[in-house]
């Protein structure tokens, strides 16, 4: 095909002031050309589209206390703003390694953390899911420091494809790493309508997680699927208006209590479907064996099931004698925080010691 045949294709614009969708955004998600651009938009309370800015930076360094030649683990990659901060303390001394089980943004991620100057010598990229801690502390630990950050990165829940979010349309999925396991649409049309009642339950409290079990198993009775956000978004606000309990709510105050219960059912599949739990529970028993004597740890949660599993984790180990010191008490992000980041509302940071 010669020059002059060939298409040009343009960079899809903002329409209209500005972009509403995520592949229009790509001012956003070029952090390095458009900084101004970047820092307007973190300045109004919202984050980048496909940037993760991350939570609790300064509380987690004060406890970590990174020294140079300190050998740690970072258990949650996602966008690399903890592993650049904990690369920083390091001073070209030591090293870090940091896990991502989502393979399309390690790749990412890898080559932006290199382009910033961390090479082999300082810091290791893991493909792997933290649930295998201790496989990963044979190889390359015990360590000093250890980290996790269990929320959900931006980049995934932005991006359509991905099947995050329940604002816009794409492939119900919600897998972390998309070449493992079920996706959600699969995973919903092999359960029970108790089942997922029990799910929306446990996962994310949602007060009528009857109801809207009995909408989607409504569907699979029907033989029919559901196989995106859309089509899922569609089945929950269905069920909520069908509720008698909610007929005389004004509209204003029913749309809320659907973006609420929309939130409540994303987070619930998702934490299923990636049995985020589990894993949680898994990384915990393993953890101890991972550090050295008076190794630390620091864990971000943000829904109550998984600060309850921490909770429960350090304080039975301390009282056991594994860990020397864990937090009495959770800690939160500034108030700062709070209005630069809306997303490090429901943060918590638990912590221990090992003895």
């Amino acid at each position: 095909m010669d020059e002059t045949s060939k298409q040009h294709r343009r960079r899809p614009h903002y329409s209209g002031k500005y972009p509403r969708r995520f592949e229009e955004k790509y001012k956003e998600q070029d952090p390095e050309r458009y900084a101004d651009e970047i820092e307007h938009v973190i300045s109004k309370g919202n984050t980048p589209a496909g940037m993760h800015i991350p939570i609790m930076v300064d509380e987690i360094l004060d406890f970590l206390q990174v020294q140079p030649g300190q050998i740690g683990l970072d258990c949650t990659l996602g966008y690399g703003g903890h592993s650049s901060k904990l690369l920083e303390r390091l001073e070209g001394k030591g090293h870090l390694y940091s896990i991502d089980y989502d393979p399309i943004e390690i790749e990412k991620t890898t080559r932006r953390l290199r382009e910033k100057g961390f090479g082999d010598e300082i810091w290791t990229p893991v493909s792997d899911n933290f649930r295998n801690i201790d496989r990963i502390s044979e190889k390359y630990g015990p360590f000093d420091f250890v980290m996790a950050d269990l929320g959900v990165s931006s980049m995934q829940i932005d991006d359509p494809s991905r099947g995050f979010t329940w604002k816009a349309d794409g492939p119900l999925d919600l897998r972390f790493n998309p070449q493992k396991g079920e996706s959600a649409s699969r995973r919903l049309a092999g359960m029970s309508r108790d089942d997922i009642e029990d799910m929306l339950r446990e996962n994310s409290d949602e007060p009528y997680a009857g109801e809207i079990a009995d909408a989607i198993h409504k569907v699979y009775w029907r033989r029919q699927s559901i196989e995106t956000t859309g089509q899922l978004r569609a089945v929950v606000e269905e069920a909520l208006e069908g509720t008698k309990s909610l007929a005389k709510l004004p509209k204003k105050d029913l749309d809320e209590l659907k973006k609420k219960s929309l939130a409540r059912v994303f987070q619930a599949l998702r934490i299923d479907v990636n049995q985020e739990l589990e894993v949680l529970e898994e990384f915990l028993d393993k953890l101890p064996s991972a550090l050295k004597s008076g190794g630390r740890a620091a864990i971000l949660t943000f829904h109550s099931g998984e600060d309850r599993l921490v909770k429960k984790s350090f304080k039975s180990l301390e009282k056991a004698g594994v860990y020397r010191e864990a937090a009495r008490d959770v800690i939160r992000p500034s108030r700062e925080e709070y209005f630069r980041n809306p997303r490090a509302h429901s943060t918590k940071m638990r912590w221990a010691v090992k003895a």
